[in-house]
């Protein structure tokens, strides 16, 4: 996958070559980032890329003439998604992050800075994009969170990928409960059924567990997972 961020601070993305598996699906060519920033394609002398906004106002708006040439310059590589980090956005999920991963070849992600952005930006986009309902002062961690979830999703980035298949919010669920050695620790046991070797009956108390703590922490993410059961035993 080809992944292009808009930034004006594009060198704090650097840090993810350094961080992890993201880093070794990056420097493999799993993923390649590719970094542009606005004031490289200013005009003036000042290489100015925000202005005051019409009408008055606190702030600076980011300019859309630097940002359309930075976005012009990007090639399209196969079948091309452009996600512009706003907290105006549809909040991120975790489906959104497979989707992409599955279906895209190429990410553009835009960044936002300053009090905001010229609206006729947004038409660059095919999608708005949230973390929650927050403002950061940027978009650049935004961008960054939809990078490390795209990338780990992409095949040969995590050595077992097994262990994607039962994690938080896969299939609208949280992960079970985890536990290694020692099975004793300060009077905390870990369950007898994760010592017991049956592997039908461990795999049913994750399930079970899984359900049991959607429910308790987050109920509409629970309503949800009964919603689609219903449906497919109505298909």
């Amino acid at each position: 996958m080809r992944i292009d961020v808009i930034s004006l601070v594009p060198e704090v993305f650097r840090g993810l070559f350094q961080l992890g598996v993201i880093g070794r699906a990056l420097t493999r060519g799993i993923a390649e980032l590719h970094l542009h920033n606005p004031r490289d394609f200013a005009t003036d002398r000042y290489r100015k890329v925000d202005d005051e906004p019409y009408g008055g106002g606190a702030g600076m708006v980011l300019k859309p003439e630097p940002v359309y040439a930075a976005f012009e310059s990007i090639p399209t590589s196969g079948v091309r998604r452009t996600l512009l980090m706003t907290p105006q956005g549809k909040r991120l999920h975790q489906v959104d992050l497979e989707r992409w991963a599955k279906s895209v070849d190429q990410l553009v992600l835009l960044c936002g800075h300053y009090e905001g952005f010229d609206e006729r930006i947004r038409p660059l986009a095919d999608e708005e994009v949230s973390l929650g309902d927050f403002v950061l002062t940027g978009g650049e961690l935004p961008a960054m969170t939809v990078i490390n979830g795209v990338v780990r999703l992409l095949p040969g980035t995590v050595g077992t990928p097994a262990s994607l298949e039962a994690e938080s919010h896969q299939g609208f669920l949280l992960e079970h409960p985890q536990y290694t050695r020692p099975s004793v620790f300060r009077d905390m046991e870990v369950p007898e059924v994760l010592r017991s070797g049956d592997h039908q009956a461990i795999a049913r108390w994750r399930e079970g567990e899984r359900q049991r703590r959607t429910r308790e922490r987050r109920p509409d993410l629970f309503a949800l997972w009964q919603s689609q059961n219903i449906s497919r035993e109505q298909t």
